[in-house]
This record gives C-alpha cells, sequence and structure tokens, in this order.
C-alpha cells in the first residue's frame, strides 16, 4: 500500500480498502450531515456491513480498472477521500468526485488529492476527459472544479434525485491535452 503526502501539515492520500470499514463508518459517521446535504455516501453507509460493502464494491473497481477510491488522513484520522466514481479506459473517460467532514475543509485537502488521482488518471491510465458533477448548492465542490481547471460545461436541470428533492447537476470537466498544460 502506499501513502501520499500532500503537504506539509501531515496530511496524505491512501487507498481506501474493505479492511478500513470499521474507520470508515466511525468517519462517515463524524460528517454524516454535512457531507449527506448533497452526496449518497452517508445514505449508503450506515454500519460496519454496509461500509464494507462500500469499501469492497471500489475494490472490485480498482481491480476492473473502472474505479477507485483513496481516502484523505490527516495525523493519522481519515477525514475525507476523492475516487473515481466511474472510468472507462476503452473511452479514456472517468468522473471524479470527493466529500469532505467539516472539521477538515479550509484546508485545500481535496484539492491537493483530486490533483494526485487527476494526475495518475491522465498520466498513468491514459484517460483523457475528467469530469467532475457537483449538485449547484454545493459551492465547495464546484469551487474545487474552478480550482483544478475544469471548464464548467452545463447544468443538468434537477436529474439527481436525493433525500426527496430534485438537484441540478453542474457538469465540469478538464481534457488531457488542457491537465497536461
Amino acid at each position: 500500500m502506499y501513502a501520499k503526502s500532500l503537504g506539509d501539515d501531515g496530511a496524505e492520500l491512501r487507498p481506501l480498502t474493505p479492511w478500513h470499514a470499521e474507520e470508515f463508518l466511525t468517519h462517515v459517521d463524524r460528517g454524516r450531515e454535512y457531507v449527506g446535504r448533497y452526496v449518497g455516501l452517508p445514505d449508503a453507509v450506515t454500519d460496519l456491513a454496509s461500509s464494507r460493502a462500500y469499501l469492497r464494491s471500489y475494490a472490485e473497481r480498482a481491480a476492473a480498472g473502472t474505479g477507485r477510491i483513496d481516502g484523505i488522513w490527516v495525523d493519522d484520522v481519515l477525514v475525507g477521500g476523492v475516487l473515481f466514481r466511474t472510468m472507462d479506459l476503452s473511452l479514456g473517460l472517468a468522473e471524479a468526485g470527493c466529500w469532505l467532514e467539516p472539521s477538515a475543509t479550509g484546508r485545500g485537502l481535496v484539492t491537493r488529492a483530486a490533483r494526485v488521482i487527476i494526475d495518475w488518471a491522465v498520466h498513468e491510465r491514459g484517460v483523457h476527459r475528467v469530469e467532475w458533477r457537483a449538485a449547484t448548492g454545493n459551492t465547495a465542490s464546484t469551487a474545487v472544479a474552478e480550482r483544478l481547471g475544469f471548464t464548467r460545461e452545463g447544468v443538468l436541470r434537477q436529474s439527481y434525485p436525493h433525500r426527496g428533492e430534485r438537484h441540478d447537476i453542474e457538469v465540469w470537466s478538464v481534457l488531457a491535452p488542457e491537465w497536461r498544460g
């Protein structure tokens, strides 16, 4: 397993695997309401079995080359993560995403972590287009996409049903030549 430093503040990016299930559940519980405002992760991870199943699904995606999930640790405490929700290497497409518990916001952790996985996807896996999708109200997530140099392509109106409400989803993307530049 690897750990990639994200700077001088004790932050690291590491793979999240099924054996992290208990730690992952504890982390999700700490940020359940905050993260759950726009992201379905807290609704999918509600107990140890669902935490293990969620991480197992990403281990299977990583093995198949169709996705991956990495955690962000600060001083050995899991505080968030980045992922490729989908990845189609034959088409050169991937959709990146993120989440962060409230105690870790405002430090640039997601931006730094996303930069690492996007570098990997473009340089190591040959991905040509990386998408970033976020609910219009999720300004923290869209700000990450903007800081990373993504282009806002448009809005999928009321396309994301979440907790009884339909959300507009902004679609952002960066192409490999732009990323490399």
